[in-house]
């Protein structure tokens, strides 16, 4: 089996869980601007979201005015707050992160991020487990993020792009290989039509990741099967 052209990684429940730090600072962003929460955003589920669409939901479940001022507002602060949530002892490393990282480094096999975090709230989350050091940031970087649109498929579209542009050629989608813990990472790469490989080490088994679409589940990052598909 060849190795993909690029590799494209998810965060949240693909690389680390982060014990739930997101979530509170962006209630404690939305709480500063829009006043007591009180349980109102208790069915907002974040899984494979955007940060730019989390916020403009949230804020039509508080019944609070959407604008791109607002919402440039509360991630922000959001940002700002998730420098202190992130030291929260739950946060971990998911398994087989770290020494998949260390061996795509070793065998110089291209990957970046395709994570509905903004670049910066990303670094904040992978550098809490030291693994920020493993990927590019910046214009030049393959990766896409928040900033590239609400919808999680115009993330996808923008790291297959930039991926293009660091390789010096034209990545097809089929060449890329999408990996994500969530049904809202397999729709968004099938849509664009990347492979997905899905991990169930985030809040979805791996029966319903299958049955969502991903071309390839496995447990978690360190099993077998999933190491021969990204290492080739």
């Amino acid at each position: 089996m060849e190795p993909f052209a690029v590799i494209l990684f998810d965060i949240d429940g693909t690389l680390v869980s982060a014990g739930g730090a997101g979530r509170r600072a962006l209630e404690r962003a939305l709480e500063e601007r829009c006043g007591p929460l009180a349980g109102r955003l208790a069915a907002l589920r974040l899984d494979g979201m955007t940060d730019r669409l989390i916020v403009r939901e949230a804020l039509e479940l508080l019944e609070h005015a959407y604008s791109d001022a607002a919402c440039d507002g509360v991630l922000a602060r959001y940002l700002e707050l998730l420098r202190d949530e992130i030291a929260d002892p739950r946060y971990a490393v998911l398994p087989g992160v770290t020494s998949l990282l260390e061996a795509l480094q070793a065998r110089s096999l291209p990957f970046g991020l395709c994570t509905g975090n903004l670049e910066v709230g990303a670094r904040v989350k992978l550098a809490r487990g030291g693994l920020d050091g493993y990927f590019e940031w910046g214009p030049r970087a393959i990766g896409g993020f928040a900033h590239d649109g609400e919808a999680r498929e115009r993330v996808v579209a923008a790291a297959l792009a930039r991926a293009s542009a660091r390789l010096g050629r034209t990545v097809h989608a089929r060449e890329a290989l999408v990996v994500g813990d969530t049904p809202r990472d397999v729709a968004a790469a099938r849509h664009v039509g990347c492979p997905v490989l899905a991990v169930a080490t985030g809040r979805y088994a791996a029966g319903e990741l299958a049955a969502c679409g991903a071309d390839h589940v496995s447990p978690t990052l360190a099993d077998r099967a999933a190491l021969r598909l990204l290492l080739g």
